[in-house]
């Protein structure tokens, strides 16, 4: 059977390119969105400056939800530095420290602000001793002692016994002497370790942080790690610590970057419906191309005795074996594709640069079975009509298509479509990003319910179409009327995959667009402040920047905020939920700066343990005024805040609001990360605040971007948009590859044609024509497949029954279909008609 089926393929190699080529971007698309989801859980961030540390103890810095996967926590979480000494005694152990962390910047004479080779502004600043777990450091001059004297990287370019300033965890900057350079990797700032103590608030008056170690590193004599690591393990449990070693200590050492690897996760999880919908999609299409090509052999093959079962057979095996072919190098591909993701993830700032792929055969091996079967199922079904068929009318039906489709097909497809449209209100009920995406499904649930219903619907189309031409239309305009009429499986094969690169280009992208524009709408009503101050390098604004700048003339109102993450845990239908949100941090003075539209409430009442939540979300999560909600901290503080303030802008300004007074102590930095300025609109009042940034070095004056959470175009649109030009391109590529097929199958009627006296000139002329009604139907089928989602959309989100975007997107999308169409036909009928028709009907034969 599987020699016969490898005779077979020899003669249909246009249609089975076409299955290869859908196999090998379905592969390259599964590989490169299975190697995105095993990276954000397995993939380990570089040690850094916890290199020679054999052992790390730290808190945990994920969040465990019932039944579903871990959330990374970015905010330090801290351990009691009480386990420093308790881990110092355990066997083996050559040297336990305490590693603190807190905001350090460097600034030389000259005002300039040196960067730190890999470091994190908000965590550079570190005790002397922590340099015992950095990785065979090498270090020139001596090790600080006084609260003036710094010991820094050596990347910075200063020279022992240079005076310099450092600013450190919010206070003003003071002067500092160089007493040693430090080279070794993730070497930062290091003060003494009494200095250190004092500037990051763990003394006794320290603060909410105060008797506390960020992590505890532990060194170990030869051979003793994993002994030391068991030891630390027994000793900490039921304390909620983690004890790491190896790749876990890069964790460890910037939790923040480690987040990372959610953000991961949460995109291959967005990613993989798309790609399985749309692989199945164009696989299964492909296969029934082929397999319509090949329908008169396996009809004579019935004739002859063959049973269903071994026509099925045939048909799998044909086609597994062509997609062996083809998955190989879809999924060396695929790597590469997922490799030049992380690059872009990278420089838009989504993903930290430290944060490698793990690169593994696991995502190959699940898209060799995902793609067998896909291919399994699909050949399977497009052969089934046939092979159930009595052998006699199997071979009369092989030469005509069905007269009448499925009503069970065209059944499911009208229940796909009018699914379609019950998911498209979702952006009426809720103004999420997950209401938005609902978009995107609906439009290509839409397009698979069109492949399926299509045939019918074609059919009565082309009907009317024959029925309503003129008396005096061309022979090649009849003719091309009546194919469609005739040929409506085939003519809905090319239709329905052309319709969806439609759909998915314009929802996809408007669901995008408009989200953005709605967002940066409600971000620009509600910014009231006209400039910002920020501090990035110097991890944090100083302490009592909000206060000057108050004083100054010509300010009307100033008030720090800051940004941070909170897991929001609440009920929905009736079991436990837990959202990760992006959490801004306000104080009462808020109100001056920003208005959030709040509906119940005031921002003033935001202090203590207290929140201010959207309506859309206080509506969905039971969270209305004077209601208590329970929240996780960013380090892991489970906390219990009170809702004095509902606003309506959520949004552009988020879903939660923390006072600040709830979220200190809970952050890296500890630190406001801007200070939001409305002036009285004078030149004045901008001068002077000009003035007061140039005056301290490290701090930024800018203009307020209006974008709530964020400043300019979010890099998520960014990677959406990478999307968007892959998944077309393979949608393209494959389509295609499908109408080349298509119409070089067509060569017996052709040949018909042509022995019937139709010249070459009407041949053309008629495809022509058919490219036309294909195309034309495709737009038009796109456009109303999209129209209803869309319309909703831009009125859940807008308030107008029309989305945002670009306006060239839609002709773009229309020529694009138009140059595929028309293309695609012409190469392989021109090729058609250079074999002379007796020779392609004795082929045929």
């Amino acid at each position: 059977m599987l020699h016969l089926a490898w005779r077979m393929t020899a003669h249909r190699i246009s249609a089975l390119l076409a299955v290869a080529g859908a196999v090998l971007g379905g592969a390259v698309l599964i590989t490169a969105t299975g190697v995105l989801a095993e990276s954000g859980l397995r993939a380990h961030l570089a040690p850094g400056r916890l290199g020679g540390a054999d052992v790390v103890v730290a808190a945990g810095q994920e969040y465990h939800p019932a039944g579903d996967v871990p959330i990374a926590l970015p905010e330090r979480a801290v351990v009691p530095a009480t386990f420093t000494r308790r881990l110092a005694g355990l066997p083996g152990v050559t040297a336990a420290v305490g590693d603190i962390g807190f905001p350090a910047a460097v600034i030389d004479r000259s005002g300039r602000v040196l960067p730190v080779a890999e470091g994190d502004p908000r965590a550079d600043g570190h005790g002397w001793s922590s340099t015992r777990l950095l990785a065979h450091p090498r270090i020139e001059g001596r090790a600080p002692s006084g609260p003036g004297e710094v010991a820094v990287d050596a990347g910075t370019g200063l020279r022992l016994g240079d005076r310099v300033r450092l600013a450190a965890a919010g206070r003003a900057a003071a002067p500092y002497r160089v007493t040693a350079l430090v080279r070794a990797p993730g070497a930062g700032i290091y003060v003494a370790d009494t200095a250190a103590v004092r500037l990051a608030g763990r003394g006794p008056s320290g603060g909410p942080r105060a008797g506390t170690v960020d992590l505890v590193g532990l060194t170990a004599a030869p051979g003793q790690g994993p002994r030391v690591a068991d030891e630390a393990r027994h000793l900490l449990a039921g304390t909620g610590l983690k004890v790491t070693t190896g790749g876990g200590r890069g964790a460890a050492a910037a939790p923040g970057e480690d987040a990372g690897r959610s953000l991961l996760v949460l995109l291959s999880g967005s990613l993989g419906g798309i790609v399985l919908l749309i692989t199945g999609f164009v696989t299964a299409g492909a296969l029934g191309v082929s397999i319509a090509g090949q329908r008169r052999d396996l009809a004579l093959m019935r004739a002859v005795g063959a049973t269903p079962q071994q026509i099925r057979r045939l048909a799998r095996g044909q086609s597994l074996r062509v997609a062996a072919a083809a998955v190989a190098p879809g999924i060396g591909i695929g790597y590469l594709l997922a490799g030049r993701f992380r690059s872009l993830l990278v420089g838009r700032g989504v993903l930290p640069a430290h944060l490698p792929l793990a690169l593994s055969p696991f995502p190959a091996l699940a898209t060799i079975a995902l793609v067998a079967a896909t291919v399994w199922t699909a050949a399977g079904c497009a052969a089934w009509r046939t092979s159930r068929m009595p052998a006699t009318e199997a071979v009369a039906d092989s030469h005509s298509e069905p007269r009448q489709s499925s009503p069970g097909r065209t059944g499911i497809g009208l229940l796909l479509i009018a699914a379609a449209c019950v998911l498209s209100t979702a952006p009426l009920l809720q103004r999420s990003l997950v209401s938005a995406s609902a978009t995107s499904i609906a439009g290509i649930l839409a397009a698979i319910g069109l492949a399926s219903a299509g045939p019918a619907l074609v059919r009565r189309a082309g009907e009317a179409a024959v029925r309503n031409l003129r008396p005096g239309a061309s022979a090649p305009t009849w003719l091309a009327a009546a194919n469609v009429r005739a040929y409506a499986h085939r003519v809905t094969g090319v239709v329905a995959p052309l319709a969806m690169a439609v759909v998915f280009v314009l929802t996809y992208t408007l669901a995008q667009t408009t989200v953005m524009a709605a967002t940066s709408e409600e971000a620009r009503a509600g910014t009231l402040a006209g400039q910002q101050l920020t501090a990035p390098a110097l991890g944090g604004l100083p302490d009592g920047t909000a206060a000057a700048v108050r004083a100054l003339p010509g300010v009307r109102a100033a008030a720090p905020t800051a940004t941070t993450t909170a897991l929001w845990t609440y009920r929905q239908f009736g079991d436990p939920t837990t959202e990760s949100e992006s959490a801004m941090v306000l104080t009462p003075r808020a109100a001056g700066v920003l208005d959030l539209g709040v509906r119940q409430g005031s921002l003033s009442a935001l202090t203590g343990a207290t929140v201010a939540v959207s309506s859309d979300a206080a509506g969905s999560r039971g969270a209305g005024l004077g209601h208590y909600v329970r929240l996780t901290l960013g380090d892991g503080t489970p906390v219990r805040a009170r809702v004095v303030a509902v606003y309506g802008r959520g949004l552009g300004f988020g879903p939660l609001v923390l006072s600040r007074d709830l979220a200190a102590g809970h952050t890296t930095a500890g630190l406001d990360q801007s200070v939001l300025v409305r002036t009285d609109g004078s030149a004045a009042a901008r001068q002077r605040l000009a003035g007061y940034a140039a005056a301290r070095p490290g701090l930024v004056l800018t203009a307020t971007a209006g974008d709530g959470n964020g400043a300019g175009t979010p890099p998520e649109a960014w990677v959406n948009l990478a999307v968007v030009v892959v998944m077309l391109g393979y949608l393209l590529l494959s389509i295609a590859n499908r109408l080349v097929a298509a119409t070089a199958q067509r060569r017996s009627e052709i040949a018909a044609l042509r022995l019937a006296g139709t010249t070459p000139r009407q041949v053309l002329s008629m495809m022509r024509r058919e490219a036309a009604m294909v195309a034309g139907a495709a737009i038009a089928a796109g456009l109303a497949l999209s129209a209803l989602p869309l319309a909703l959309l831009g009125q859940g989100f807008l308030g107008r029954p029309w989305p945002a975007g670009p306006v060239w997107l839609l002709p773009a999308a229309a020529v694009t279909v138009a140059v595929t169409a028309f293309a695609t036909i012409e190469m392989p009928t021109r090729q058609a008609l250079r074999t002379p028709p007796a020779e392609a009907m004795r082929a045929r034969s």
